[in-house]
């Protein structure tokens, strides 16, 4: 402490080095002490003595050192201190001293004057020379340095920013000269900022002169110096010396050195970048489990820089990620070797983040480019570029889709060939790469050639399974045999469905088309376990929760896709029979259920076409209990499909007794008289459409209700139909009611008409309880329109509401058809031998119906009503007139009192002939008139029957 008072500058430095003086005399006899003490020394015996040792003394030995650097510009001196510096670091590393040794290193660091905090204004040869000694720590102790790389590889950074500006390379940031001011301004704008780290902001911005120019440069000329350039290269290129740690440490750092450089907005540095390169070219030839390490670190920096927002930068990475990937992909890869997959990701994270079409263009390229060159040596990359161009394909930038589908086609049709086990673990990403080109809607051309290579990738399958059985790789859990459905098939039919839920309407249809194509040409060597995960993905085409969820397109959906593929699944089932069976008939028919209860007219009446298709098809194949299935899957059908509402629906607020105010039965009549006599027998509904324009009127729900009411009238009379055609054949039943019109016209029965044809359906393969189960089907539906029909009231309230249009609704169709067809089947089964032990129950219910039938007509007011009946009439009493006559006694004893009161009715002619013949078939057969040998004797001149 100074005395007070002593205010005086030069008295207060006089007694500064007075006291000063006087410390060193006794600290020089404290020394001249303890040298004449006789303790003893004991000298270290052992390397392990060192660590504690330093320990120590490694704070005060580093405060030495960083004085003596400091403070003293002596050459000497400096390079002891340095000297120091590089043992203490060396020591640190040998003994692992993590903390002393970033401590030494950082200190090195602080010297070179290259770090943020220095100004390389003030750049000395003791600076120099200290960053030759951090070059030399960093050859020496390179395995040891662990984090005290990211110190080095900074400085390294910082010194080729000072080599340029040494050179003279930067100095258009630097000087004003020849320049206006206003170009000063702007150079230090664009460039200044990229010197920050050097110190040299202020200068830049200040227009220094020629010779504070010329100055610096001098002062950091030594940096570009050969030893020094030679040196710091010498580290890149002796990485390949680092054992598998240090390496890793050392690709770590320098990755994080050049996300440092390539920070600058305006002026990135791709020194650290460049370097990364060429050690990455250096370090190839490593053992895989150290390069795995190294890649994994390089990758993930790739996968930064490549999606860069600054074009360039990204641009030289994606060019060096090429450079790198086809020296490495030259060395090929080992079987169960995964590498090229790793190595190969950069790409793919690159084309997923980075948005920029130039850059999404060059990867593409690069990927074409190692395609053509390298297909050879491809193995486990192939996912990598399927991954790249599957994200290309849903791109909306034409260039860059039809690059990547031209390549993928090459590799489909061509490089496959030649190359396909190789493939193999990557063929599923190809199909769903194709998959993805086919649902970008933007390439309508692209996308069908797409579905195209999947047909065309079917044939690899086909003709290779062998490959694809032997291959094992990840699937080492499932079955040999298996091999061939998991990694062909099923992908390929998997990606086409995937196709029908995605895109447009020719695109899918084109998807569905190829998909059934492929069943039916190689389903012969499917296992059947194999179909029902097939028909699992084709039923996700009717699920209603993936149906669209517009009306208008939902309602597309199933007129076209799922009305297309209704049929193609029976198709591939009757083609596959013997397979399919077992296994899938359930679903089939419980699919073609479903298809019956949507409301889509046309889509029902496919289910009901497909049954028919089905069971006509394949009947004769098809057991008592598949025979039961099938009846009970119609009889379900039938009564999920009768439109109940129709008998009690009535509007919001209306009184019970309204309607009958409003009865006409002129009304009913003109209804009735209003059947379409001209519309087919298929396909027609015998109720107007529900786009009519009457409907327009009334409000949505009523609309929305009656069009479900009207296609269940539909499916009603398709399913009637059906039930005919399965059990008589198509056409078999009209052309009898032709024939039968005929006889009674030319006044003569045949009694051997369409025998011939009569058991081309499948009559003869159903037992008569299947051919009951029908017969209550078309009975419960006969019942049902009855009581429509005869319900006056309810069709006007239903008419006024608003539906079916100008006149009152019917169902007098499916009243006569349902009726027609029953008789049909029960008459036929009536005069079988071979149901001779069923005849009792035929009879009985025979009675029954006709009864009930006749008994009904005798009411109908209407006179269009009873015409609707004429042909109904005319197979009743043809059909009677056919059977025996023990059989006939008993119908016509039942039927006489109502044949009597239908003789009242105004009849066609045809019909009075018939009933003329049934009344003289009564006199002969209850023996009331001449018998017919009578007949012969006498000559008289009776009809036959």
């Amino acid at each position: 402490m100074f005395p007070l008072g002593v205010a005086n500058e030069k008295q207060r430095r006089l007694l500064y080095n007075l006291e000063m003086e006087q410390m060193a005399k006794t600290a020089k006899a404290l020394m001249e002490a303890v040298s004449h003490a006789k303790a003893p020394f004991t000298s270290a015996t052992h390397l392990d003595h060192v660590r504690p040792m330093f320990k120590l003394v490694w704070t005060p030995l580093l405060a030495a050192y960083s004085v003596g650097l400091q403070n003293c510009d002596d050459t000497e001196v400096a390079s002891l201190c340095l000297e120091g510096i590089r043992c203490a670091i060396r020591i640190a590393c040998i003994f692992g001293m993590q903390l002393e040794r970033d401590a030494y290193v950082q200190a090195l660091a602080r010297f070179s004057l290259l770090t943020a905090s220095s100004s390389i204004t003030e750049m000395k040869q003791k600076n120099i020379d200290t960053i030759k000694t951090l070059i030399t720590v960093a050859h020496t102790d390179g395995n040891y340095l662990g984090n005290s790389w990211h110190e080095i590889l900074k400085c390294i950074s910082q010194l080729e920013l000072a080599q340029l500006i040494g050179t003279g390379v930067k100095t258009r940031y630097l000087s004003g000269a020849g320049r206006e001011r206003e170009g000063i301004i702007k150079g230090y704008a664009s460039g200044g900022e990229e010197f920050m780290g050097l110190g040299l902001g202020n200068l830049v911005g200040s227009g220094a002169d020629k010779r504070h120019m010329a100055s610096i440069q001098e002062s950091v000329g030594e940096t570009s110096s050969q030893s020094v350039v030679v040196a710091v290269d010498r580290i890149f290129t002796g990485s390949t010396r680092l054992d598998g740690n240090a390496i890793v440490d050392f690709v770590r750092w320098l990755c994080a050195v050049s996300m440092d450089e390539l920070a600058s907005p305006h002026h990135p540095r791709m020194f650290s970048l460049q370097k990364i390169v060429e050690i990455s070219y250096y370090n190839m030839n490593r053992i895989r489990l150290q390069w795995s390490r190294i890649w994994q670190v390089i990758g993930d920096h790739f996968n930064k820089v490549g999606c860069n927002p600054n074009e360039d930068v990204a641009i030289f990475a994606v060019d060096s990620l090429r450079q790198l990937s086809m020296k490495f992909l030259e060395k090929g890869e080992l079987a169960n070797f995964r590498f090229q997959k790793d190595f190969l990701r950069p790409f793919e994270h690159i084309m997923k983040k980075n948005r920029s079409p130039t850059i999404r263009d060059m990867v593409i390229r690069c990927i074409a480019q190692m395609v053509n060159s390298q297909a050879g040596n491809i193995r486990s990359g192939w996912k990598n570029i399927f991954a790249v161009f599957h994200q290309a394909a849903s791109d909306h930038d034409g260039n860059i889709v039809e690059l990547a589908f031209q390549t993928t086609a090459h590799i489909v049709t061509n490089i496959f060939q030649q190359h396909f086990p190789a493939a193999i673990d990557s063929f599923q990403d190809a199909v769903k790469c194709l998959s993805e080109f086919a649902c970008n809607v933007a390439f309508p051309d692209t996308s069908m050639e797409a579905i195209r290579l999947i047909r065309y990738c079917a044939k690899y399958v086909s003709e290779r399974p062998q490959v694809l059985r032997e291959y094992t790789s990840d699937d080492m859990n499932v079955a040999p045999g298996d091999r061939v459905w998991v990694r062909g098939w099923f992908p390929i039919l998997f990606e086409l469905s995937c196709i029908i839920n995605r895109c447009k309407l020719d695109v899918r249809t084109r998807g569905l088309t190829v998909m059934f194509e492929i069943m039916k040409s190689y389903g012969h060597t499917f296992e059947k376990h194999w179909w029902q995960d097939l028909f699992r993905i084709v039923f996700r085409i009717f699920d209603n929760m993936k149906l669209p969820e517009q009306q208008t397109e939902k309602s597309e959906w199933m007129t076209t896709t799922c009305n297309h593929a209704l049929y193609a699944i029976c198709d591939v089932f009757t083609q596959f029979y013997e397979a399919l069976n077992e296994i899938l008939l359930p679903d089939i028919l419980a699919q073609l259920h479903w298809c019956v209860k949507q409301e889509n007219e046309q889509l029902a009446q496919s289910g009901t076409n497909c049954l028919e298709n089905l069971v006509i098809l394949n009947g004769q194949k098809f057991s008592p209990e598949v025979w039961d299935q099938t009846c009970n899957c119609m009889l379900e059908i039938f009564r999920t499909t009768i439109p109940h509402v129709l008998l009690t629906w009535r509007p919001a607020g209306m009184e019970e007794d309204s309607a009958e105010k409003h009865l006409d039965l002129d009304l009913d009549r003109q209804s009735l008289s209003s059947v379409d006599k001209n519309a087919s027998e298929r396909g027609q509904s015998q109720l107007s459409n529900p786009t009519d324009e009457s409907w327009k009127g009334g409000p949505y729900t009523n609309q929305k209700l009656f069009a479900g009411l009207l296609i269940k009238c539909v499916v009603q009379l398709e399913l009637i139909q059906t039930i005919d055609n399965i059990v008589f054949y198509p056409a078999t039943s009209k052309k009898e009611d032709a024939e039968h019109m005929a006889a009674a016209q030319r006044d003569a029965l045949d009694a051997d008409i369409h025998i011939d044809t009569e058991d081309q359906g499948m009559y003869k393969h159903m037992s008569s309880h299947h051919l009951f189960k029908l017969l209550d089907c078309l009975q419960e539906s006969h019942s049902f329109s009855k009581a429509f029909n005869s319900n006056y009231e309810q069709r006007t309230v239903l008419w006024r509401a608003g539906f079916k249009g100008k006149s009152k609704p019917n169902l007098l169709k499916q009243e006569t058809s349902s009726l027609a067809c029953c008789l049909r089947i029960l008459f036929r089964m009536y005069v079988d031998e071979n149901r001779r032990d069923s005849w009792d129950a035929i009879q009985q219910r025979l009675l029954s119906v006709c009864s009930e039938a006749l008994a009904y007509f005798i009411t109908v007011n209407s006179e269009s009503h009873r015409e609707a009946w004429t042909n109904l009439l005319l197979l009743l009493l043809t059909k009677t007139l056919k059977i025996s006559d023990e059989k006939f006694k008993a119908h016509a004893s039942t039927y006489y009192p109502y044949l009597c009161e239908i003789m009242q009715f105004d009849l066609i002619p045809e019909l009075r002939a018939v009933l003329r013949k049934f009344f003289l078939r009564i006199g002969v057969v209850f023996k009331i008139c001449i018998t017919e040998e009578q007949i012969r004797t006498t000559g008289t001149n009776l009809p036959s029957w």
